[in-house]
Parts: structure tokens; sequence; C-alpha cells
């Protein structure tokens, strides 16, 4: 198993950030490679277990579940189900921490996953800087609006 880490500082404040990436139906909103995303069942985007399907902007299409979603501690947790990445066991995180002065917010994302040895490099490249931190880049713009 293996671990990826990204973290940013976003010039906002963590309620504003917070305000974005709660929504676990939101990406195609503050990320710059989700073209679509849909809750499959009709269910609400904010109850643990709903499972959101989304397609990337290169014809991918992903399947994740939300597993944990806490506006006290502005974190979430969601698995990934399906996806063409050639992953197991995916857990990801992502927490955001108010950041006092300046009224910042510290952003960490974080995953766990299975894939083949001769991947892991690869994998851990193209999900810390071409997911995480691409999308904490984008959203850094979003919030500053």
């Amino acid at each position: 198993m293996i671990k990826v880490y990204t973290s940013s500082v976003i010039d906002a404040p963590a309620d504003a950030v917070w305000a974005q990436v709660r929504d676990f139906n939101g990406l195609p909103q503050w990320t710059p490679f989700v073209a679509e995303s849909r809750i499959e069942e009709g269910q609400p985007a904010d109850r643990i277990g709903c499972v959101r399907n989304f397609r990337l902007r290169d014809g991918g299409v992903i399947r994740e579940r939300l597993l944990t979603l806490s506006d006290y501690d502005y974190q979430c947790s969601y698995s990934i189900l399906e996806s063409p990445m050639g992953v197991e066991n995916y857990v990801a995180t992502l927490k955001l921490t108010p950041v006092t002065e300046g009224n910042r917010t510290f952003a960490e994302w974080w995953a766990e996953f299975d894939c083949a040895p001769e991947r892991e490099a690869a994998l851990a490249e193209q999900i810390g800087q071409g997911v995480f931190q691409a999308a904490f880049d984008s959203l850094k713009k979003v919030v500053a609006r």
C-alpha cells in the first residue's frame, strides 16, 4: 500500500473553501479535470454512502463512495469503486484547517491505495500533482473570486 500526500495554503477562510469542497457532487465547479458529475440513485450529495459517478475531461469515468463528511472538522473521505487508474483499496481524505493568521486555510489531501509495484511512482505523481495539487490550484482561483 502506498500513500500520496499533498498540502497547500489557500488565501481564503476555511468556511469559504469548505463551502466549495463539501459538495460531493461539486467537482466540476472547482477542479480542472472533471467534465460532469452526478450522484447515483438521486441521493443527496452529503449522505454517507452516496456514490458519485463522474466523467473526466479525457473521457475516463470514475465512481466513488462518500465514507465520511464532517462540517465540524472540515473533512471528508471517500473510496474509489471504479476507475481507469488501476488502483485497489483506494481511500482518500480531504481536510481543511483554519489558519488564523491572515484568515487562510491549510488544505491537505491524501490517499492510500494498492497498485502494481511498477506503477507506484507514476500513480503517486499523477494523483499527487495531476489530481490533488491541480485541484488545489484551481480551488484557489475559485474561492478568490
